[in-house]
């Protein structure tokens, strides 16, 4: 599993074994590069898809065999070398040199920055119990799986964003006793409007979620194992297990030692170039001035990002640069509910809704002055598939068009 064991020189380094780090690899090689190229995975198991992590590999569903985005043979016969289960600990952007945490260090002719981040901890007292998980890594889940599978019945989830939903669905549906905590006034709250946050809240709950909104986590409570989760108003949430989804910090410390620009992520250009020469940087970890969220500099956490940002770098390095301004969009699977997001909604100052939530068949469209700018469908692939268009038209249609579902949305072109 490790072509190019040994070398202690790659011509292109690649830290990080997820989406962007695998998909630049790939185009790599798709776009004839002939030069040696090593990835560096923090975790031992070869590069595979992370969505399904809280979906259909939670449920059971997908094997981890059916993660892997490419196959172990892959990577040996198109010379990528894989060095797994370590990381790089500091980075000499003179010298063109990274030490890893095995005590080995590499010298590089490119550097792409694609480490992701890491889930975002609680620091509360009871923090550091046995039996509070962050669903991040195939360990993660596996952990919490047998957790489960052992008898943890009542769980308590922190955190209402995808990540929180997603397994909260998951484990309803497993027969476990779930509770979600929200500090925000409404679940999704950072992505969608308040209408897509209650049809989801009215959702869960339906299907048996002890779901809570505007609740601050005081601390955790338990022994050596996680018994219960106290809340601000003096209440104790009982719980078996716990599980955290509350964002990620992005892994750039190396790189912002070593003098690039960036906290939040690492500050790119139009290139996925790094402040530091001969350094870019791609998906969950770098901040960029978004093309269709008027400019804004933000990470974009998703697949998508992740696999056109490492299009955009491969072909820089083979010398046909070209600026990233690729489409975002995202998805998520909770029960029978099918979300498809077009675009970005932030900064939206108008919302049209399109069909009846009461069907569980509905859009939700953005629109700033006047602008289509982001859409979320929820089992409704036509409305996504035709909505996109319009987004990336710039559209600006009559929005007594936009509510009535009797006109395809590729009419309001």
């Amino acid at each position: 599993m490790m072509a190019g064991a040994g070398m202690d020189h790659a011509d292109v380094l690649i830290v990080g074994g997820g989406h962007a780090g695998a998909q630049c690899a790939i185009a790599l090689r798709q776009n004839g590069y002939a030069g040696s190229v090593t990835i560096i995975g923090k975790e031992a198991e070869p590069p595979y898809e992370r969505p399904p992590l809280s979906k259909d590999y939670f449920s059971g569903e997908k094997s981890f065999e059916r993660l892997l985005i490419r196959p172990p043979a892959f990577w040996v016969a198109k010379a990528i070398g894989l060095r797994l289960g370590r990381e790089v600990i500091a980075v000499d952007p003179a010298a063109k040199r990274v030490a890893l945490s095995d005590g080995e260090s590499l010298t590089y002719g490119t550097l792409v920055w694609a480490a992701g981040g890491d889930a975002r901890r609680l620091s509360c007292v009871g923090s550091q119990l046995a039996g509070i998980h962050y669903v991040r890594t195939r360990e993660d889940c596996d952990r919490l799986m047998e957790e489960v599978a052992s008898g943890a019945r009542r769980i308590a989830v922190i955190g209402g964003g995808y990540i929180g939903l997603e397994a909260a669905a998951v484990l309803t549906r497993a027969g476990c006793q779930v509770t979600l905590l929200e500090a925000a006034p409404r679940v999704l709250a950072r992505v969608a409007g308040p209408e897509l946050s209650r049809f989801y809240e009215a959702e869960h709950r339906a299907h048996g979620v002890d779901l809570r909104t505007g609740v601050t986590v005081i601390d955790l409570q338990g022994e050596t194992r996680v018994a219960g989760v106290r809340l601000e108003d003096g209440s104790v949430v009982p719980a078996d297990a716990v599980i955290v989804g509350i964002g990620i910090v992005p892994a750039v410390a190396p790189l912002v030692a070593a003098g690039a620009a960036g906290a939040n992520g690492l500050e790119i250009d139009a290139f996925c170039r790094t402040t530091l020469p001969d350094v870019y940087a791609i998906g969950d970890c770098a901040a960029f001035a978004c093309h269709h969220a008027g400019g804004a500099v933000l990470r974009v956490e998703s697949v998508q990002n992740a696999n056109d940002q490492a299009g955009c770098v491969a072909r820089a390095i083979c010398g046909d640069a070209q600026p990233y301004r690729a489409f975002p969009w995202f998805w998520s699977n909770q029960y029978d509910l099918k979300l498809q997001t077009a675009g970005l909604s932030l900064g939206h100052d108008a919302m049209v809704m399109r069909g009846d939530p009461a069907t569980r068949s509905f859009s939700v469209i953005y629109l700033r002055e006047g602008r289509v700018i982001a859409l979320d469908c929820v089992n409704s692939v036509k409305d996504y598939v035709q909505g996109r268009k319009l987004v990336e038209a710039g559209a600006r249609p009559d929005p007594a068009r936009l509510t009535d579902t009797g006109i395809p949305l590729k009419d309001c072109l």
